[in-house]
């Protein structure tokens, strides 16, 4: 019974994650998985394996919800901020659940062979929602799988597994990823994912750290970066200066029509600036809840037009920011915790590419979103974590091989 289990839990893992974007559609069925894999853990789970939350990261993460917990009990907050705290039950517990699990591969090829998904859905739509001979097309909220953003963060982390399962060499896998790849770069430029193009360029920046004549790439990339910045900003400067950096925000249609723009995100960070300048001493916070009520009162005192305070107010907006929302909601002691064990898993992996690569991705995307606050948003930190604990041994034996492949140079 046991063999026939351990065969299965890799695929239901599988199964999860390709459905994952799906969730708007079939909300059921990634919590029916989950409920699965939670009820074989216990029949397949060895003991040898819990030595892998014997890791210095994942005791931190378990202390760091500890502590939210506990602060929430503390000062009477516990089912306001429940709605966050299940999502970070999520994270951490599918980091736990996947211990049994020896091939990562197959978790990989989930999250390509979604992001293909998404692309194949969000493309069909194009072509049934609008009329593409008059190149009149309708808002994209309602063409794309999923929200723009989230749709972003899908590609980059695609592409990051692609590049990392690349063969050194010619090998017949190799044509299927660099076809992905390429195919998830074209569609983050094409539906115009911010968020993806601003990581996408991050990660090639990093990658010029790893590998031979490191100072040539850096300054090449460099200069590449400076110029092509330059060029974007001076030719969409009529378009900064009427969409995104306008003092007053006025008018309704401007979210009906534009709503992946900026423009309602310049308010929402500022609010959240000057929330953050007002209780920059706080060490426990508001909470999740109470920081969003706070955010709604800002928002009610700087816009006055009624239309969009009343867009505003049907939105329920949080920061959108993780790292504004964490300090917010959990003080000083909340988000210095969360960061040094960002801090902490950089230094442990500082060695490998993909690991610091995904760490990366999932930090730029939280300066955009509190993917904390949504269920698909726990599910990607939860396999970027998967990511970070699983490569740790790897990455300190790849450093060791180095080092007595040096030696015996």
């Amino acid at each position: 019974m046991r063999i026939l289990l351990a065969s299965i839990y890799p695929y239901t893992f599988f199964l999860l994650y390709l459905l994952i974007p799906f969730d708007e559609y079939i909300r059921a069925l990634p919590n029916i998985l989950l409920g699965i894999i939670v009820i074989m853990f216990p029949f397949i789970v060895k003991k040898n394996d819990f030595k892998k939350l014997g890791k210095i990261p994942v005791l931190l993460f378990l202390a760091f919800f500890v502590f939210l917990v506990f602060n929430a009990l503390v000062f009477g907050r516990i089912e306001e901020d429940f709605y966050v705290l299940k999502k970070i039950i999520i994270a951490i517990g599918l980091v736990i659940l996947y211990i049994p699990v020896v091939d990562f591969k197959k978790i990989e090829k989930a999250i390509i062979f979604s992001a293909i998904a998404a692309m194949l859905f969000s493309i069909v739509n194009v072509f049934l929602l609008n009329d593409i001979s008059s190149f009149e097309f309708k808002n994209p909220i309602n063409i794309l799988l999923l929200d723009l953003p989230y749709l972003g963060l899908l590609s980059v982390l695609s592409i990051l597994v692609s590049y990392n399962a690349l063969k050194p060499g010619f090998h017949p896998n190799n044509q299927f990823y660099v076809a992905n790849i390429f195919l998830n770069i074209l569609f983050i430029f094409l539906m115009g994912s911010r968020v993806g193009i601003v990581i996408l360029l991050a990660t090639l920046l990093l990658r010029q750290f790893y590998g031979p004549r490191r100072k040539l790439r850096l300054l090449l990339s460099a200069g590449i970066l400076t110029i092509t910045s330059l060029a974007a900003f001076f030719a969409t400067n009529n378009f900064v200066k009427s969409y995104m950096l306008e003092t007053e925000i006025v008018g309704e249609a401007r979210f009906k029509e534009k709503p992946l723009h900026w423009d309602f995100k310049t308010l929402v960070w500022d609010c959240g600036c000057d929330l953050v300048a007002s209780e920059w001493s706080s060490l426990a916070g508001s909470g999740f809840r109470a920081t969003n009520i706070k955010l709604a009162a800002c928002y009610n005192e700087r816009i006055e037009d009624k239309e969009t305070k009343a867009w505003f107010e049907s939105q329920n907006l949080n920061t959108h920011n993780q790292f504004f929302d964490l300090f917010l909601s959990s003080g000083l002691v909340g988000i210095l915790f969360f960061i040094g064990i960002l801090l902490f898993l950089f230094k442990e992996h500082r060695n490998q590419f993909f690991s610091i690569a995904s760490l990366l991705t999932i930090v730029l995307f939280g300066l955009n979103e509190n993917f904390l606050h949504r269920q698909i948003g726990a599910y990607f930190f939860g396999f970027v974590l998967i990511i970070l604990l699983s490569n740790l041994k790897h990455t300190k034996t790849e450093v060791l091989n180095k080092k007595l492949g040096a030696l015996e140079d």
